[in-house]
This record gives C-alpha cells, structure tokens and sequence, in this order.
C-alpha cells in the first residue's frame, strides 16, 4: 500500500470511476478535443508534497474528510499557483503513514510537465482532475 496519485483529462466530473474501471479511449491524441473518455497526464508513487498541496486547496474549496479517493478538479489559477509552488520549492511538508518520504525535487520536472500538459488540456476544452489512493 502507499499513496498512488492521479492527474487525468475529461470532459465532465465524476468519470474517475470510469478512469479506474478499464476504460478504452474513444482518441488518446491530446490535439483531439472529442475525446469522451478520461486520459491519464500524470501519475506519482508517494509525492506526499504535492498530494499536501492538492490537500490544501481541497479544503479551501469547503471540502472536509480524509482526502482519500475524492476528486478535485484543477482551474488555470490552480496550475498557476502550483508551478509557483513547485518552482520556488514551497510545496508543504506532508506527511502520512503510506506517504513516504519528501519526494518534491525527485518530481520536480515531472510536476511541471504535468503543469505545461493539464494547460494545454483546459485550452483544448477538457477538464482537469487530482484523485489519490492510500
């Protein structure tokens, strides 16, 4: 067990089901906005970080709970905010039974290009979610 972390594209909330129960991709070509079903950009193995940051922004949004299988869907402010984060090193301390340890810099260039990516999803019309599992 440890904390497996989700960025995926769609085009309405609450298809993490189906990101997770084998569904097939209608077109996995990101130049391709009629795709319908969900595509993964990002997957982390215990960036305990940056499942803190997502955390944080969860609970601002009013959400309360332990943050374990809830989606969260990501705006442009967020990856803006985020990139900042990442690029000045401010990620915040987490820490977690399953999380494992401080990976931000191991990360680093993954979690921009996951950034560049999930923009250029929201330009093309698609929606942008986090989901964890720990």
């Amino acid at each position: 067990m440890g904390l497996d972390m989700y960025a995926y594209a769609a085009v309405k909330q609450g298809q993490y089901r189906e990101f997770y129960s084998g569904a097939t991709y209608v077109n996995n070509e990101p130049e391709n906005p009629s795709v319908t079903q969900p595509r993964e950009l990002a997957y982390w193995r215990k960036h305990p970080n940056l499942h803190g940051w997502m955390r944080q922004l969860w609970n601002r949004r009013g959400n309360e709970g332990s943050f374990n299988g809830d989606e969260l869907e990501l705006f442009r402010e967020d990856l803006d905010n985020l990139e900042q984060d990442v690029l000045d090193n401010a990620l915040p301390q987490t820490s977690g039974f399953f999380f494992g340890d401080d990976s931000a810099e191991y990360y680093r260039a993954q979690d921009l290009e996951f950034i560049k990516t999930a923009r250029y999803e929201l330009f093309m019309g698609m929606r942008v979610f986090y989901n964890s599992s720990w």
